[in-house]
């Protein structure tokens, strides 16, 4: 029994005892001969007493009492000694197996209620299987008693039978019963329901946490911190206990990263409970900065281990030896800036076989490549693990699309090339056919769309009305030749009769 404060813990608190089970003469013997010199008679007569709280032929839970009874029964002192004593026996019993101590708070007493669950003795076959058990009472009666033991409990199987052939002559249940199931008792469908739901209610297994313990983080948190008391309360809150498990394990935080953040401010709420969403935003940013540095570390590596001369000189030896050659249908056109250097086959060749930095000084042949252009390249070369014949591709692509050479935009494409799992020199080639095909589709015009539409509108007439086509105003152009002098005189008479002056 783990109990860190004495006063959650005392002869006044009430408990009661639930099991399952009646001891028989053989559990009866397993006590005595077996459990008892391992654990001690006194842990063996605490055992007894807590049996005895229940009448032997009955089962399930007994009344909620004090513990001041098991105190007298057991003659125990009053105090921090007694509870010390009972806490250790009954810790010795937790620990072969035969008590399951559970501590529950009720809200309308706002005290504590322990429950001890006892477990019956393991069989002698069982036990003799466990390791540790064995193990244990071999170390307290010796090797030799402990044989004696188990020729006292388990009887031999002759020995002319073992090798023997055996036949299943057992009658099945239902060859030989009938069940009526024609009528349908609703009243015994419910009590059975209800009692199974109790049973399972009992035996319902513990919260495990997977992940940090509470006290994995209880030792490595700083005593001063203003939020010690709410992380002492994380003991009795599972619930919390599993939220920061699950934001260590979302952001691969180690123990110290997280006994860190829990120290923030903020991170808990006046009522103790957990920011979920700050500590997830923090979590976040820690997860961001470890891994930006390790990508500069693996960088700052890649670098050292490239100004090793004899290392380096080999490694590339050893590339160069081995020259992949290029499908034709895989092939990429020539550049203008490479015209008139290398036909279509070189370039090719360069792309599948050069390193990328040889074709970026080829690119930017009039001055040098800049630095941060590098860095974005070794992080996707070195951390994001694109080899260098796909960069060559991406590189080619950049420059013939007229693409931005930013570092967002070329880590647009890559995570595009990774999601789509593009690692070969072919899977590249296709990837940016497909890019060119999706911009050429995206800003051709849609003269097509719009002859079809009309042609569907068309379509349409027939089985509804249209809408009425509106004249449009032309511009017509001008007349060639000027008007005479009695078309103008003719058109001023005309004028003046239509004001009403002749």
């Amino acid at each position: 029994m783990r109990i860190t404060n004495m006063l959650h813990f005392s002869e006044y608190h009430r408990y009661y005892v639930v099991r399952d089970f009646s001891l028989s003469s053989m559990d009866l013997k397993m006590l005595s001969t077996i459990y008892q010199p391992m654990i001690g008679a006194y842990a063996i007569s605490l055992y007894h007493t807590l049996y005895q709280q229940l009448p032997a032929d009955k089962v399930g839970s007994s009344l909620m009492e004090q513990q001041r009874k098991l105190f007298l029964s057991l003659e125990l002192e009053g105090g921090e000694r007694g509870r010390k004593w009972f806490i250790e026996q009954t810790s010795k019993l937790e620990a072969i197996g035969l008590l399951k101590t559970c501590r529950r708070f009720v809200e309308a007493s706002d005290d504590y209620v322990y429950e001890y669950t006892l477990y019956a003795p393991l069989p002698p076959e069982e036990f003799f299987k466990n390791q540790h058990l064995i193990l244990l009472l071999r170390d307290k009666v010796g090797k030799y008693m402990v044989f004696s033991l188990r020729d006292e409990l388990i009887s031999a199987e002759h020995e002319e039978l073992r090798e023997a052939n055996s036949e299943n002559l057992s009658v099945p249940f239902y060859e030989l019963f009938r069940l009526n199931t024609q009528v349908v008792d609703y009243e015994l469908e419910e009590a059975l329901f209800d009692a199974a739901g109790t049973k399972q209610d009992q035996s319902r297994p513990e919260v495990v946490i997977k992940g940090f313990q509470y006290s994995d983080i209880i030792m490595h948190f700083p005593r001063e911190s203003g939020n010690r008391a709410y992380v002492e309360r994380l003991k009795y809150e599972p619930e919390q206990m599993a939220q920061i498990n699950f934001v260590a394990k979302k952001y691969g935080l180690y123990l110290t990263d997280m006994c860190r953040l829990l120290d923030e401010d903020g991170v808990f709420d006046p009522n103790g409970e957990i920011a979920l969403e700050l500590l997830q935003h923090k979590a976040n940013s820690m997860f961001r900065q470890d891994k930006k540095r390790s990508e500069e570390r693996a960088r700052y590596l890649a670098r050292v281990e490239q100004g090793r001369g004899a290392a380096s000189e080999a490694a590339v030896s050893k590339e160069a030896a081995v020259e992949k050659a290029v499908e034709m249908e895989f092939y990429l056109g020539v550049p203008d800036i490479f015209q008139g250097e290398c036909n279509q086959h070189q370039y090719n060749f360069i792309l599948r076989n050069e390193p990328y930095t040889f074709l970026l000084e080829k690119i930017f042949s009039k001055g040098t490549v800049p630095d941060g252009l590098l860095d974005t390249l070794a992080k996707v070369d070195l951390n994001y693990g694109l080899s260098d014949e796909v960069i060559n591709v991406l590189i080619h692509y950049l420059y013939v699309n007229k693409r931005s050479w930013s570092r967002a935009s070329i880590e647009f494409s890559v995570t595009d090339m990774l999601a789509k799992q593009v690692g070969t020199y072919e899977e590249a080639v296709q990837y940016i056919r497909e890019q060119s095909k999706y911009k050429d589709a995206k800003s051709s015009p849609r003269g097509g769309r719009t002859g079809a539409s009309s042609a569907s509108s068309q379509r349409g007439g027939t089985r509804g009305k249209a809408k009425p086509q509106l004249p449009v105003v032309e511009d017509k152009p001008a007349a060639a030749s000027q008007r005479t002098a009695e078309e103008r005189e003719a058109m001023r008479r005309r004028a003046q009769m239509l004001d009403g002056k002749i």
